[in-house]
């Protein structure tokens, strides 16, 4: 069986790419100078990001290294319903130029910093504004976990290149414990604009190691015409593949979504739900709020389709795989389809390129941990420990920079100890816990009349059903799905409790005023006849 074209040079070039990489990462703190320790400038990079870097920095921040390994891998798994992932990224960026121009505005008339700092204002709700931040940690946590995962995937790919069997845990391990040193000490020496500069380097390599495997495979081993025949029919088959990875002996179709109630219903639903959560996660939010004004915001935006074009061509990686012997031969003895990216780029390209590309979804991992932890450090400062401890804003720069540290090696420790199938379980619910905050930030932005106590029973009765339904659909035990049956066929459960949430948000909110309740005016209010002229 031919061997993956990994070597020394393909080390060499990793380990001198990772330097740049960290080299970039601390420029940072140079790079467009200001005082690093007030949060604005360390958390958003002063907001001075024009519509370009706004680009990259989204496309780093929500393109990860997970993406490319976990896409890929499911549609190899689970053929044409993980394609949804493409609508869902289009559908989302129509979500986020709907509210994120609105939210940046806001947020610079006012020193908004977070969501929640937006939510306190609009609903003079210290609770809720508290509830928001903490549902935008606890669904980041495995969310960073899973960027770990990914990057474990190009680690064991290198290691069985280079000595033709897995890495043990400890190397693994202890390659993850210094990669979150350096990522830990820029972050923390250099804030967002670490990110950014990171950011640009890993999209470039991102781009180059798409384009260049799926243009080499189309044309020089019979592209996706070989592969669906292989699939069907060759040395390797989709039914093959089926049972090595999930115990099923069907075949996979990868041509099209098959006419079935539940499997449209499952596709619509997830992109649908996927497309609402997305601009909802904080780290989404963070990169937002650093664009230098919101026409910029809404260029840099408008522009990131361009990366659903390349995530279309990721998810395929996931059927051209077939047209690769050694690489599909790679997942079917291993048992692994997180190697799928890796093992289909190590199987065709030459070392020197593998090198390359690796090391771009290996840090594809990173720039989106340090964007992550940003965000979540200015929610637990500003929203939790700031409501209960009034600081100076270098008090609060330190304090932030400090959470964005620990959450990092909290998040390494979990990937340490938990398994890494419970982190993509606990991530289906951070997925339905964060689209329950939708009433309080998305809708917040376009009204004053939802109240606060029926918006704080809405999130509690959306985080409550999101929970349990998810529970039940897997039999109270591991957490392997998170679709719903119902009559109109497999619902994600996401969509089921956001609803409840409206429900009760919508239906409670008019209670309340025909109990005499008043939408509150705040300073808001007093800005939107501008907006509206404009």
């Amino acid at each position: 069986m031919i061997s993956p074209h990994i070597d020394d040079v393909t080390l060499g070039v990793f380990i001198a790419l990772f330097a740049l990489f960290s080299f970039l990462g601390f420029y940072g703190s140079r790079w467009r100078k200001g005082d690093l320790n007030k949060l604005g400038e360390w958390a958003l990079a002063g907001r001075k990001l024009g519509f370009f870097f706004v680009w990259f920095l989204m496309g780093a921040d929500l393109f990860t290294a997970y993406t490319f390994i976990a896409v890929p891998s499911g549609y190899l798994v689970n053929g044409s319903l993980y394609f949804f992932a493409v609508p869902y990224v289009a559908w989302g960026f129509a979500v986020a130029l709907l509210t994120m121009p609105k939210l940046n505005d806001y947020a610079r008339k006012r020193g908004f910093v977070t969501a929640s700092d937006f939510v306190k204002e609009r609903f003079g709700s210290r609770t809720l504004s508290i509830l928001v931040a903490l549902t935008g940690a606890v669904a980041e946590l495995p969310y960073v976990a899973l960027q770990i995962v990914g990057m474990e995937a190009v680690l064991e790919m290198l290691f069985i290149g280079l000595t033709g069997k897995p890495p043990t845990e400890t190397v693994i391990e202890l390659s993850l414990l210094i990669s979150f040193l350096v990522l830990a000490a820029f972050t923390f020496a250099s804030g967002l604009r670490g990110a950014v500069l990171t950011g640009v380097f890993k999209d470039i390599l991102i781009w180059v190691s798409v384009i260049v495997p799926v243009v080499y495979i189309a044309y020089s081993l019979g592209g996706f015409s070989a592969a669906l025949h292989n699939a069907a029919s060759g040395p390797i088959t989709s039914v093959m593949i089926n049972h090595a990875l999930s115990g099923s002996s069907k075949p996979i179709e990868y041509g099209y979504l098959i006419p079935s109630k539940d499997l449209i219903s499952a596709y619509f639903s997830l992109a649908i739900g996927s497309a609402f959560a997305l601009y909802l996660y904080p780290h989404a939010i963070n990169g937002s709020l650093s664009a230098q004004d919101t026409r910029k915001l809404k260029i840099g935006t408008a522009l990131l389709p361009i990366y659903g074009i390349g995530l279309a061509l990721i998810t395929l990686f996931g059927l051209l795989i077939y047209a690769v012997p050694g690489a599909i031969h790679l997942i079917y003895t291993s048992h692994n389809g997180a190697l799928t990216v890796p093992a289909l780029i190590s199987y065709t390209m030459p070392d020197w390129f593998v090198g390359i590309a690796l090391l771009g979804i290996f840090i594809g991992g990173l720039v989106p941990a340090s964007v992550m932890a940003i965000a979540v450090a200015n929610l637990v400062t500003r929203n939790v420990v700031g409501e209960f401890k009034h600081m100076s804003p270098l008090t609060e720069a330190r304090v932030a920079k400090w959470i964005s540290t620990i959450f990092k090696f909290l998040a390494l420790g979990f990937v340490f100890a938990v398994p890494a199938t419970y982190a993509i379980q606990l991530q289906l619910l951070g997925g339905i816990f964060i689209s329950q905050t939708l009433p309080a930030v998305f809708l917040g932005l376009f009204t004053n009349r939802l109240e606060k106590n029926s918006t704080i029973l809405g999130w509690v009765a959306g985080m409550a059903s999101g929970l349990g339904l998810t529970l039940y659909a897997n039999h109270f035990s591991s957490l392997k799905t998170s679709l719903f049956a119902t009559p109109l066929g497999l619902i994600y459960i996401s969509l089921i409790a956001l609803a409840i949430n409206l429900a009760i948000t919508l239906i409670g909110s008019a209670v309340a005023m025909g109990l005499g309740w008043k939408p509150r005016e705040t300073e808001l209010e007093k800005e939107l006849p501008a907006e509206e002229k404009s």
